[in-house]
């Protein structure tokens, strides 16, 4: 079952998301195939008040498991603060 996934992290600026978010992608671009794990459907990033935020939607959560493993030591080298991200079921995901 598809999951959706958020994450609110303040005191993180665009610059911090884009450096982290550099080290995360395999490939030289931003696209989802240039991910570490398969199986993230969508990403969606941008400011909230005082931070940052991240929407996902993966495929499954042992998809997103896979990848907080990755993730994880990311964001700790980065200095975010530590976070739960929110996961939520989907009932529906519409991709076009």
């Amino acid at each position: 079952m598809a999951i959706g996934v958020i994450f609110e992290i303040p005191g993180v600026t665009r610059e911090q998301y884009e450096v982290s978010a550099k080290k995360v992608w395999k490939g030289p671009g931003n696209k989802l195939a240039d991910w570490p794990v398969e199986g993230v459907l969508a990403h969606m990033a941008g400011p909230m008040p005082n931070g940052w935020r991240v929407v996902d939607v993966w495929e499954s959560e042992a998809a997103f498991e896979r990848f907080g493993k990755v993730l994880g030591p990311i964001m700790k080298e980065s200095g975010f603060p530590v976070v739960e991200p929110k996961i939520f079921p989907l009932a529906e995901f519409i991709k076009d």
